[in-house]
């Protein structure tokens, strides 16, 4: 994990990313996608560094209409960028994985933000605890 990577403004986790040893992040010129990214473009317009900062609570632009940011971003918005990126470094180290098959991976296993919310705090899913009851 490279944690100075941090979060981007949607919500992705540019310290797990496979890509960040190419990609400078949201604001820099090597990201591929700053031309046309609506995260990036609003943010900028509301003078905010990340989704998880704006008070609409129910935007699904851009990157947020995919479960995966835009649960990171509920976390982010509910618990702090550090503890994101705890859970996520504790994760890593317990064998999460982020990016697993191209960019999809073990938080992309989930289609509710809830359980993947939940699974970023224990690094567990229900059905892993379902799992330990039986």
């Amino acid at each position: 994990m490279k944690r100075d990577f941090g979060i981007a403004r949607c919500g992705l986790a540019c310290c797990l990313c496979s890509e960040n040893s190419t990609c400078g992040g949201c604001d820099s010129s090597s990201c591929r996608d700053n031309g046309w990214c609506e995260n990036l473009k609003c943010s900028k317009e509301r003078r905010l560094s990340h989704c998880y900062e704006c008070e609409e609570i129910s935007c699904t632009k851009g990157m947020l209409a995919k479960v995966r940011p835009l649960a990171f971003t509920q976390f982010a918005r509910r618990y702090g960028e550090k503890e994101l990126l705890d859970c996520l470094e504790r994760n890593e180290r317990t064998g999460v994985v982020y990016h697993r098959d191209g960019l999809c991976g073990d938080y992309d296993a989930f289609s509710d933000i809830e359980e993947i919310i939940e699974f970023i705090k224990t690094g567990k899913s229900a059905r892993d605890f379902d799992d330990e009851r039986t």
